[in-house]
């Protein structure tokens, strides 16, 4: 897997790509946490569930089908608010496509199972067939007693300097269109 840093970092980046003006916390918060949910699979590890089952590391959690539950169920929980209920169905895209991008990091990795994209319909797993980044091991121990600065290495290079580059490119442009918005209503 990615490390749960650069699932993060994603996060963040992607996140960015499609807020306007000020977003509240929690859209943060929840833009975060639904990179990191697909990895709530690990519990299944700890309780005996085989690493290669529906229900394993990397299965049905990190299914398109997953993302696309989390990305309908999060703004009907999170954004009922009236202000909200114009834009919930876009959130459910945000939401979606971070969840998602779980998988897909984790699909760039050079090691474990490959990922169930297609589960509960197909329980196959999947790698792209680039994997640049180092694999992350699923325990903390393991991550520090192994080649921390390596995987760091290869994700900061593959997936942090992009996600930056893209983030900061997109809020670049956002800045400049509220320029000319600004400098239309002054005229």
């Amino acid at each position: 897997m990615a490390s749960t840093l650069t699932h993060a970092v994603v996060a963040v980046s992607l996140g960015s790509t499609w807020t306007g003006r000020a977003w509240p916390m929690r859209f943060w918060l929840l833009t975060v946490l639904c990179a990191e949910l697909p990895d709530v699979d690990v519990i299944g590890l700890w309780l005996g569930v085989p690493y290669a089952h529906l229900f394993g590391h990397r299965g049905m959690t990190h299914s398109i089908a997953a993302a696309a539950l989390v990305g309908w169920l999060i703004p009907f929980l999170a954004f009922r608010e009236e202000t909200w209920r114009g834009r919930r169905l876009w959130l459910s895209g945000v939401f979606f496509a971070v969840t998602l991008s779980h998988g897909l990091l984790d699909a760039m990795t050079n090691g474990g199972l490959g990922v169930a994209f297609f589960a509960p319909f197909d329980d196959r797993r999947y790698f792209f067939p680039i994997r640049p980044l180092q694999v992350s091991p699923v325990e903390w121990s393991s991550f520090l007693a192994g080649d921390w600065l390596a995987i760091y290495w290869s994700e900061i290079l593959w997936v942090w300097i992009p996600a930056g580059l893209w983030a900061g490119l997109t809020l670049r442009r956002k800045q400049r269109a509220e320029q000319v918005r600004t400098a239309e209503v002054a005229r």
